[in-house]
C-alpha cells in the first residue's frame, strides 16, 4: 500500500497585542502565540475519519526567528496530544529540524541546495510540505491548511482514489478539492465594495467554481486548484516546486508551473473540506497588491516562454475563467479601476495612508511592468535545482541521514 502523509503547515505570529513587526513574515491570519488558534480543531477534526492508515506531519511557521522556539513547543505539544487520541504516528517540522536539514545536506555536499528549504513565504513552506514527506517514505501528501475541518469520513477515499493512476488515458499526480463556505456552498460571497466589484476577481472565481465544481463528471483538469485541499503524488512533486517568486497564491501558480512541464491537475467534485478562516488581518490595499504583483509575474512567466525541451508552450486561455481572466492583456486596466476605486473608499473613511499605499500598488505595478524579469528562466532554473535535490534523495545514506535530522536524532 503507498505511503501517504497528511501534511498541514500552521502559522504563528507575536503575542497580543503586538502580534507583527516589520521585518517578520506576512500570512493571511496567523495564530498569536497566546491565543487559541485553529489548529487543534483542525486535529479533533480527523476525528471523523475511520482510514488513518497515514503519518500526520504538521510545520510549524512562525513569522519571525525570534519566536521559533516558542512555535515549535506550542505546535507540538497541540500535536502530540491530537496524535496520541488520533493512534497515528506524527512528526513536526519547525525551524530547528530544518537548520539540521541545512547542516546535513552541507555534510553530503548539497550546502548549494540549502537555499531551496526555507519556513518564509508561502510557497518555501509548501515545498517543505512535500519535502518532509519524501524524506519520509510518502508516495502521496495530502496538504491541508490549519483552519480546515473534515466532515466527510470518506475523505482520504476520495482523495487517494485516483492519484497514481489514469483516467481517460491521463497519468494523474494532483488532485484538487474544494473549500466548503460557511453556508455549505462552494460560492465565495459576492463582494459589497466599488473596488471589489471593479476588480472582479471574486466574480471569475465563481465562474470558475461553478464550471469545475458545479458541473459533472467528477473529474476534470482543472485551472485552479486550492493549497489546502491538495494531493500530490511524488512523480509530480519531485519533478516541479512551488514558485517562491509569486507573493501568494503559490496554489494556483503551481497549477501553471505543472502545466509547462508536461503534468496537469485534476480537480474531484467530490472531495470537499469545510474552511473556517478567522478574520483577515491585513488590510485591503495589501491584499490587492500582493493578487496584482502576482498576476503581472504569472503573466510574464506564460509570455516568456521559449518552447524549451522538457516544457509545454501555454496561454493564458488554458486557465480561463480563474486565473486566467487576470493573465491576458487587460490586466493593468483592471488594476487601475479596482485600485482608484479603494483609494477613494479610503479617502471617504479619512485614511489618506491607506490611499497612498493603494496608489503605491499602481507604481509598483507599473515599475514590474518595466522590467518584469524573466520569470520562465527563473521556472526552469528552479526546477533543475530542485530535481537536483530530489535526485540526490534517491542515495540511502543521504535519506537516512535526513530523517535522523527530522527526528532530532
Amino acid at each position: 500500500m503507498p505511503e501517504v502523509a497528511l501534511v498541514i503547515p500552521s502559522y504563528w505570529s507575536r503575542p497580543r497585542p503586538e502580534v507583527w513587526r516589520p521585518g517578520d513574515a506576512v500570512y493571511d491570519h496567523p495564530t498569536p502565540l497566546d491565543a487559541e488558534g485553529t489548529l487543534r480543531r483542525t486535529l479533533e477534526s480527523l476525528q471523523v475519519l475511520p482510514r488513518r492508515d497515514f503519518r500526520l506531519v504538521v510545520l510549524a511557521v512562525p513569522t519571525s526567528d525570534e519566536i521559533a522556539a516558542a512555535v515549535e513547543r506550542r505546535v507540538e505539544a497541540i500535536v502530540r496530544e491530537a496524535a496520541v487520541r488520533l493512534a497515528v504516528p506524527w512528526s513536526v517540522f519547525g525551524p530547528s529540524q530544518l537548520a539540521r536539514v541545512h547542516a546535513e545536506l552541507e555534510r553530503r555536499g548539497l550546502g548549494h541546495l540549502k537555499d531551496l528549504l526555507r519556513l518564509r513565504g508561502y510557497a518555501n513552506v509548501r515545498n517543505l510540505c512535500v519535502f518532509v514527506p519524501h524524506v519520509l517514505g510518502a508516495d502521496t501528501a495530502v496538504l491541508i491548511d490549519d483552519d480546515e475541518v473534515f466532515e466527510d469520513p470518506d475523505f482520504m477515499d476520495k482523495a487517494l482514489e485516483a492519484v497514481g493512476r489514469t483516467l481517460g488515458g491521463e497519468p494523474v499526480y494532483a488532485v484538487a478539492g474544494y473549500y466548503r463556505q460557511p453556508d455549505g456552498g462552494f460560492l465565495v460571497p459576492e463582494p459589497a465594495e466599488a473596488w471589489a466589484r471593479a476588480w472582479g476577481q471574486v466574480e471569475a472565481m465563481n465562474r470558475a467554481f461553478k464550471a469545475y465544481i458545479g458541473r459533472p463528471p467528477r473529474y476534470k483538469v482543472t485551472p485552479f486548484a486550492f493549497g489546502g485541499n491538495l494531493v500530490l503524488h511524488r512523480a509530480l512533486f519531485t519533478r516541479v516546486p512551488f514558485d517562491p517568486g509569486v507573493p501568494r497564491g503559490e496554489d494556483i501558480d503551481y497549477v501553471i508551473n505543472a502545466r509547462i512541464f508536461g503534468f496537469k491537475v485534476f480537480l474531484d467534485r467530490t472531495l470537499a473540506i469545510r474552511h473556517r478562516p478567522p478574520p483577515k488581518t491585513h488590510p485591503a490595499w495589501r491584499r490587492l497588491r500582493e493578487d496584482v504583483l502576482r498576476f503581472v509575474y504569472e503573466r510574464e512567466k506564460i509570455r516568456g516562454q521559449t518552447g524549451l525541451p522538457g516544457t509545454v508552450r501555454v496561454r493564458a486561455e488554458d486557465f480561463d475563467p480563474y486565473p486566467g481572466a487576470f493573465l491576458k492583456d487587460d490586466l493593468e486596466l483592471g488594476a487601475e479601476r479596482a485600485a482608484r476605486a479603494l483609494a477613494e473608499a479610503y479617502r471617504r473613511q479619512g485614511d489618506p495612508e491607506g490611499a497612498r499605499e493603494v496608489l503605491r500598488t499602481l507604481e509598483l505595478m507599473h515599475a514590474a511592468l518595466d522590467d518584469p524579469g524573466d520569470p520562465f528562466s527563473d521556472l526552469v532554473r528552479l526546477q533543475r535545482r530542485w530535481t537536483e535535490l530530489m535526485r540526490a534523495l534517491s542515495r540511502p545514506e543521504l535519506r537516512r541521514g535526513l530523517a535522523r535530522a527530522l527526528a532530532g536524532a
